[in-house]
């Protein structure tokens, strides 16, 4: 493990194949991506399974991932994943060291008889105006599910019911945060499906946070939605037929602002 994790967490990716059977384990370092992490080993992700926090080692957090033996290997020293390196040369020439950080969030698609909840981004973000799924960051030693629960009352006040994983995706850049502090920034998403059997009209309870608004969308009207395009991508990824969900996982590795650290509630 290492110092290099979020505080409080450590981060484990696990590759189990069909059966389930456990075929690696690996620590998910700062900047690493968890599919390229298991291409390096020659394999696959097929799916994203779960993730889970140990039941004592409350500090443990495993992602499981569906993976079948890769047929071609992964580009040389494409282990982690800089999305999108800003400054970086300055960093290099030793101008400045940027701060270490990386954050694990909880997401979920949020579905009803009344559309898709999304919600508006505020301005302690950098994306003001802008919307994406609802959730936010892990509290310490807080199971991802229960975030989700936690996260989607507070900035809209439906009650879900969390279904299954829909996909795990990182980001890792190096620029400032909308607070203007120079970070290496790594984000983890996880992202589930879930169900709001009673949906009402949305409430932000978490007054002046990062959310301004939220509602509920028709799918055929998200492309009227100013998305971000990491949001936009990820919707692209999770909003599909079931079937189509059964194969192998095409996920996109952006970033964006609103992937970057903002002020906690």
């Amino acid at each position: 493990m290492s110092a290099d994790l979020v505080p409080g967490s450590l981060l484990i990716v696990v590759g189990v194949d069909a059966g389930g059977a456990e075929v690696a384990r690996l620590a998910l370092r700062h900047g690493a991506d968890p599919t390229l992490l298991l291409a390096g080993q020659g394999w696959q992700v097929l799916r994203a399974r779960d993730v889970i926090r140990h039941p004592v080692e409350r500090q443990v957090l495993t992602m499981t991932f569906v993976v079948e033996p890769s047929r071609a290997a992964p580009p040389p020293g494409q282990l982690s994943r800089d999305s999108q390196i800003g400054e970086v040369d300055q960093v290099r020439a030793g101008v400045r060291t940027p701060f270490r950080h990386q954050r694990v969030a909880a997401y979920a698609l949020v579905t009803s008889s009344r559309g898709l909840l999304m919600t508006q981004f505020s301005d302690r973000t950098g994306v003001q105006g802008q919307w994406g799924l609802p959730g936010g960051g892990l509290e310490a030693e807080e199971a991802p599910e229960r975030a989700v629960m936690r996260e989607v009352w507070e900035e809209s006040g439906q009650v879900v019911e969390v279904g299954e994983l829909a996909l795990v995706e990182t980001s890792h850049w190096v620029g400032h945060s909308p607070a203007g502090r120079l970070e290496d920034f790594h984000a983890v998403r996880v992202v589930y499906r879930a169900v709001c059997p009673l949906p009402t009209d949305p409430v932000v309870h978490d007054v002046d946070g990062t959310t301004e608004a939220a509602a509920w969308w028709l799918p055929a009207d998200l492309g009227l939605l100013a998305l971000t395009s990491s949001w936009r991508s990820t919707l692209s990824a999770v909003v599909t037929a079931p079937e189509e969900a059964d194969g192998p996982d095409h996920r996109h590795h952006h970033t964006d602002a609103d992937d970057r650290p903002r002020p906690q509630p």
